[in-house]
């Protein structure tokens, strides 16, 4: 698979999608590729995160926000689990080749998709395709890889051991330290995130089955950070939403622990989205979902569907202990 990808890859002038809003996986993914197989331009539509951001200055990383397709041979997009994610992007080709590690949705389905669900980071992926095609790493190439897997581990809760060697790989091979690695993706807290953690704290409804606890909130920004507050808090399961006129927007996040109960943010939020005709999915312990609706009433949907999956648990605690 990663020659086959080489080789479209190779001699075209390419552009390189990431999806809105684009994390450091989107990104380090982005830049790798475009190192790679030259000639080559970053197409971040609709903007990228505080932290890409961060990351980009430091690096001295330049993408573009505005872009015609009909200007290059070919169109990659990386790190993507739905075209919906590519907000007011028109017109992407067809031949188009998606590279992705999210729960697979169907949305993609006529296009060319190279996608593994297995792993934490699209950043994994990438460095395999640049290993098996005897492409060199350089030194800015590695940290970009290593902020992307940084980052979608939620700073390695969520690594699996492939991460870790992967990781370990690089700092080897680009004479990486890993507080340089680590601090890479460090930004101080803003005074509006901030501001944003504590309102969504305050807006906080939760409920519980047995020992587990499920809490919704929402706001007006920084709904992952504000899942990540409340999960601090002592919720094993956090939706936060907000609302934009009838868009909506999701972020959901669930504790190491309870992921390895089973529960699935992803496939929870592929299952409502497909229900709701609205697009979501992502990973185990970290998920989205987003469309037309009210944002109250998706998280009552939200909350309804963990608790469901909640007295599950507590019907097979209770039948360990009887055991």
């Amino acid at each position: 698979m990663f020659g086959e990808i080489a080789e479209k890859l190779k001699g075209k002038k390419k552009v390189i999608v990431v999806h809105g809003n684009a994390d450091m996986d989107a990104m380090g993914s982005a830049y790798a590729l475009r190192t790679a197989f030259p000639d080559a331009d970053i197409f971040a539509p609709n903007s990228i995160d505080r932290v890409s951001k961060l990351v980009a200055e430091k690096l001295g990383i330049t993408y573009i926000e505005q872009c015609d397709f009909s200007d290059y041979d070919l169109t990659v997009v990386v790190d993507t689990s739905s075209p919906d994610q590519l907000e007011n992007v028109e017109g992407l080709p067809k031949d188009t080749i998606i590279i992705d590690h999210h729960q697979p949705t169907g949305k993609w389905d006529g296009y060319e998709l190279y996608c593994d669900p297995a792993r934490t980071s699209c950043c994994e992926i990438i460095k395999d395709i640049l290993d098996e095609n005897d492409i060199p790493l350089d030194r800015t190439t590695g940290l970009m890889l290593l902020g992307g897997m940084i980052t979608d581990s939620g700073h390695f809760q969520f690594a699996k051991p492939g991460l870790l060697e992967a990781f370990a790989d690089i700092m080897r091979r680009c004479d990486i330290n890993m507080d340089e690695a680590y601090n890479l993706t460090v930004a101080q807290t803003s005074m509006s995130e901030k501001i944003a953690m504590l309102k969504a704290m305050e807006r906080t409804k939760f409920d519980r089955v047995g020992n587990y606890i499920v809490a919704t909130s929402y706001g007006g920004s920084f709904e992952a950070s504000s899942c990540r507050a409340i999960m601090a808090s002592g919720a094993d399961v956090v939706f936060v939403g907000s609302q934009r006129d009838d868009q909506f927007r999701l972020s959901a996040r669930a504790t190491q622990e309870i992921v390895r109960r089973g529960v699935n943010l992803g496939e929870i939020m592929k299952g409502i989205g497909t229900e709701t005709m609205s697009d979501g999915g992502g990973h185990s312990g970290a998920a989205g979902l987003s469309g037309t609706g009210d944002v109250e009433a998706m998280l009552f949907i939200c909350m309804k569907r963990t608790m469901e999956i909640f007295r599950e648990l507590k019907t097979e605690d209770l039948q360990e202990r009887e055991l």
